[in-house]
């Protein structure tokens, strides 16, 4: 379905004339950040223009995340805090969209507890944004509703990136994995892959533009093609067409499930000269018996053997989701999971204590483990993690690594930064001459979250 917006002319004139500006903040993924990149393309081709500062923008979109309770709350305390801006001032719209509108109860204590709100849409339905848009601008007539996910793929919706070098380009919606404890399904829908001549061509019009890193994005990303009924087109082969794309000179992808993992994969990776060496790969839990209940379909000792295949890729690294305190976890499952974080060596583990989620079937277990308990481990995991980290980034002193130069350090104004292969932070001197370039940076010293080189090249 190719995304067309009728409404653009109709309500570009009152915007411009009102000089209208938006903010929008995005919770969750990297698939919620490129839909945010697209609800800004939507919004300044109807005229709109980015304010930063929230209390001045007439437009504030909330792209939600329905992952962790926490996300909930944060939502629901920021409506009420715009609860008198939005009645008092003239030309304040507020709009909320994503993952967390895909649930009913979500969209009932809205109606209830915050009626003010001017649009409420779910996460497959930006083309028809800008109508309720629309109507809630010049018609003053408000649109909450609930939305079934589709199997329809929106294409050409215009896109803005923040960065001028980087882009994330997603290349697979929703998901058939049905893990215990997500919601991701029920939201984002059935896996939908985009046709692979989407895809190239518009990775092409953006190594056109000067991008020289595409992220590619998905809930499974190595799902990508099993549901093209007509051809068989599976993710490797993906890989192997962007890799000839000439501009584009880092290629990245997140998230692979470790369960659809194939060797041909592993094999592009090995010969590519653009795919990062840094493999994100979910454990979520090292015990057997936990990854059961999660219905991940893999064992511990299948993740470690997937391991093992991949560190035969040089220079390989690895970043992972690790869940603590799903219900009933034991300190046996617990003491599992240490043990594959010691064997691996991730360079960067996204940990969380597990968040109950409504609609889910690990929501109906009866959890006996307290939430001290859950603290006390994560603080364990926070550890062993720190104590891991250091010998892993003294490896890398002395070696040389290709870095897209990203722009000036944030803490440090006189230093650049950037990221190796492995997705390491890394920072230099430079001059903004250097900006958007590749550089070859040899690695002096490692400092825990970053490490320090210099140019060479």
């Amino acid at each position: 379905m190719r995304f067309t917006n009728s409404y653009k002319d109709k309500i570009k004139e009152y915007v411009e004339k009102n000089k209208l500006t938006y903010k929008i903040d995005t919770m969750g993924c990297q698939m919620n950040e490129n839909d945010s990149n697209k609800y800004a393309g939507i919004l300044e081709s109807m005229g709109f223009k980015k304010e930063l500062d929230e209390k001045k923008a007439n437009l504030i979109l909330f792209n939600t995340c329905c992952v962790r309770e926490n996300a909930e709350n944060t939502l629901f305390g920021r409506l009420g805090f715009l609860k008198n801006r939005r009645i008092r001032e003239e030309n304040v719209y507020i709009v909320v969209v994503g993952c967390m509108t895909q649930q009913k109860h979500i969209l009932d204590k809205i109606k209830i507890s915050y009626p003010f709100v001017d649009v409420v849409l779910g996460t497959n339905a930006m083309s028809i944004f800008p109508k309720k848009l629309y109507d809630a601008i010049l018609n003053h007539k408000k649109s909450i509703e609930y939305i079934e996910v589709g199997n329809e793929i929106e294409e050409e919706v215009p896109i803005i990136y923040d960065d001028k070098y980087k882009a994330s380009v997603s290349i697979i919606y929703g998901c058939n994995n049905f893990c215990s404890y997500c919601i991701v399904p029920y939201v984002r829908g059935r896996e939908r892959s985009r046709a692979p001549e989407d895809i190239i061509n518009d990775i092409k019009s953006l190594a056109k533009k000067g991008y020289k890193e595409i992220m590619l994005l998905g809930q499974n990303v190595n799902s990508y093609g099993n549901d093209f009924k007509n051809k068989k087109y599976t993710f490797a082969m993906l890989l192997k067409e962007i890799e000839k794309i000439d501009g584009i000179e880092i290629i990245r992808f997140m998230s692979p499930h470790p369960k659809d993992f194939s060797d041909d994969v592993i094999e592009v990776i090995k010969q590519s000269k653009k795919i990062a060496r840094q493999i994100h790969l979910p454990l979520q839990s090292g015990s057997t018996h936990i990854l059961k209940e999660m219905n991940r379909k893999y064992t511990k000792e299948q993740y470690m053997k997937l391991v093992d295949k991949l560190k035969k890729i040089p220079d390989v690294s690895f970043s992972t989701d690790i869940i603590v305190g799903f219900p009933n976890e034991s300190e046996e499952d617990f003491i599992e999971t240490l043990d594959v974080v010691k064997k691996v060596g991730f360079d960067q583990i996204y940990m969380f204590i597990y968040s109950k989620r409504t609609g889910t079937r690990a929501a109906n277990i009866d959890d006996k483990v307290s939430a001290s308990t859950k603290v006390e481990r994560l603080e364990r995991l926070k550890k062993l993690y720190e104590e891991i980290l250091p010998t892993l980034n003294k490896k890398m002193i002395g070696k040389e690594y290709n870095v897209l130069v990203e722009g000036k350090s944030k803490n440090n104004k006189e230093l650049y930064t950037g990221r190796t292969s492995q997705n390491k932070v890394v920072i230099f001197k430079a001059d903004d001459k250097a900006v958007g370039k590749i550089k070859k940076i040899k690695i002096e010293s490692e400092h825990l979250w970053y490490l320090k080189g210099k140019i060479i090249d």
